[in-house]
């Protein structure tokens, strides 16, 4: 069938499409609001301009600005695929021309999408998938903000009250408690250990005992008081508070991703694979879109995750495997972190470690390896609908 491509430049405001022939010829190149009135005279524009041909539109995005373009799309039953925006930067250098614009990247989108058959197409998620898209990202982001803020506290209490530092875990909520009350070796010194003890323990603190022995024991390492102490300690204790709040943030996040998470359909089969709990099973469902539609094997799924290597082979040099440049950080995270904690927690998984560190493999390349036996097992699991077992289930030959 005689087809046409529309390739979409996405943007905020506006997005730029050109639609291109079967030869490569420009058959419409527009700038268009990101508006719905605009984007459905463009889409009865490019439909009339097909008289009768079939239309794929590439975009460089999924998500996010083109939300809307891509909605009415998939209304109006039309072919999506995805072009990633990396891919469109490398594909630009083969094209004439040094500038960069819309109009450009719209047509490098289009004569991609009409050369290559290994785009990935656009499928819409449904309301629980974009509901876990959104609070996975907003823990990714609390979680950010926790790290750089915890890292500002360390570098105050350093420049301050350095042994205190590194006395403390400020990772436990204990160490925390105890710098809203108490930041300077002065005051650690003048409330000692029994006072300082009973006062964590007020406040419900695991091993107040041995937390308040740690902190006097800082406190009677240092007799200085180091210039801007007053005003190093009240900061301490903004930032200790924010961490405090981001932690109740954090919380209250992974209880709606928890939530959500167990109302859907795969959560079962996916949290029964040791080393996945609902975070990493949310993770999972938003990277691969709910479903495993788009993966019709583990080969496919174990290249989206980026834990299959690649050849990079030269001349006289073959055999030579590196990360893939195009993969989904974030579900290699989950396959990754995921395995890490099997290790620990699952027989079969500690086996097949140990196996490949006999072999000569190191930690990483270990972790990576499971990594990748992991998303065989999954892709089976949630192929057959049925929970991981330590033990497999017996099969007999008919």
């Amino acid at each position: 069938m005689s087809r046409i491509w529309a390739g979409t430049d996405c943007g905020k405001t506006h997005h730029h499409c050109l639609v291109m022939d079967s030869e490569g010829g420009t058959l419409l190149s527009r700038r268009v609001a990101n508006d719905e009135p605009e984007l459905l005279q463009l889409l009865g524009d490019v439909l009339d301009l097909a008289d009768g041909r079939a239309v794929t539109w590439a975009l460089d995005m999924t998500g996010g600005e083109p939300a809307l373009l891509i909605a009415l799309l998939v209304n109006h039953g039309q072919e999506l695929l995805y072009i990633p925006g990396v891919m469109v930067n490398r594909a630009s250098d083969g094209y004439r021309g040094q500038g960069k614009t819309d109009a450009r990247d719209a047509r490098v989108i289009a004569d991609q999408a009409r050369m290559r058959r290994d785009l990935q197409p656009i499928r819409p998620d449904d309301d629980a998938i974009v509901e876990l898209r959104l609070l996975t990202e907003r823990r990714v982001d609390l979680v950010a903000e926790r790290t750089r803020t915890i890292n500002r506290l360390r570098s105050l209490l350093t420049s301050m009250f350095p042994a205190l530092e590194r006395a403390l875990d400020l990772g436990t909520s204990g160490a925390l408690l105890l710098l809203t009350g108490y930041q300077t070796p002065a005051a650690i010194r003048r409330t000692g250990q029994r006072r300082l003890t009973t006062w964590l323990r007020t406040r419900r603190v695991r091993g107040a005992e041995a937390l308040a022995a740690k902190a006097v024991g800082a406190a009677e390492r240092q007799h200085t008081a180091v210039t801007g102490e007053t005003a190093i300690a009240a900061m301490v204790l903004t930032f200790t508070r924010e961490v405090i709040a981001l932690n109740d943030k954090i919380s209250e996040a992974d209880k709606r991703i928890e939530g959500r998470f167990r109302e859907h359909e795969l959560a079962e089969v996916i949290q029964s694979l040791p080393g996945i709990g609902t975070v990493l099973g949310a993770e999972f469902l938003v990277a691969v879109g709910g479903d495993l539609e788009a993966f019709p094997s583990p080969d496919r799924l174990a290249a989206f995750a980026g834990v299959t290597p690649a050849p990079r082979d030269s001349g006289k040099v073959s055999g030579n495997l590196h990360r893939p440049q195009r993969y989904h950080r974030r579900l290699q995270r989950v396959f990754y972190t995921s395995a890490l904690v099997s290790i620990q927690r699952d027989p079969n998984s500690r086996r097949f470690y140990d196996r490949k560190r006999a072999e000569g493999k190191r930690h990483v390349q270990a972790v990576l390896a499971l990594a990748r036996r992991r998303v065989n097992v999954l892709w089976a699991l949630i192929r057959d609908r049925r929970c991981y077992q330590v033990a497999p289930p017996v099969t007999h030959a008919a």
